[in-house]
């Protein structure tokens, strides 16, 4: 697997905003499926119908994104990988024990950073400046 992406990438991919044209440009170019973990799938899913609630964004415009994600997935677009569960729970409390009380990363940061580099990847897809340092620390390359 090349690359692992956060939920502020998948937001750009799926909700209209500044950084949707970098997303989309990036992912035109991915030679296989973006891979997305089941917290990931979860937390982006959740973030939508939360954004819905707060009024953040129109109900429509939150359930269009993730009928477009669903849709996605079924076609293969996106994968939803087998993940060890414990190697990923093991490597994000080793991430957190280095990183987080120097630099203030959410349990959610964590275990993304933790999943990419249980899943291998190589690249760390985000527009979050936090989480874009803490997989550039633990040796992933950020993009786009």
């Amino acid at each position: 697997m090349t690359a692992y992406p956060d939920a502020s990438f998948l937001f750009s991919l799926y909700i209209s905003q500044e950084n949707t044209a970098a997303a989309c440009a990036h992912a035109t170019t991915m030679k296989e499926p973006i891979h997305v973990g089941s917290a990931l799938s979860f937390e982006f899913a959740n973030a939508l119908r939360y954004a819905a609630f707060r009024k953040a964004l129109p109900a429509s415009t939150a359930m269009t994104a993730l009928a477009a994600f669903e849709s996605d997935i079924d076609n293969g677009v996106i994968v939803i990988p087998s993940v060890a569960w414990e190697e990923v729970h093991r490597e994000a409390e080793r991430l957190s024990n280095i990183h987080t009380v120097r630099a203030g990363h959410t349990s959610f940061d964590i275990l993304h950073v933790a999943t990419a580099l249980t899943l291998k990847a190589r690249e760390f897809l985000s527009f979050d400046a936090k989480q874009r340092t803490l997989a550039i620390a633990e040796g992933l390359k950020t993009k786009p």
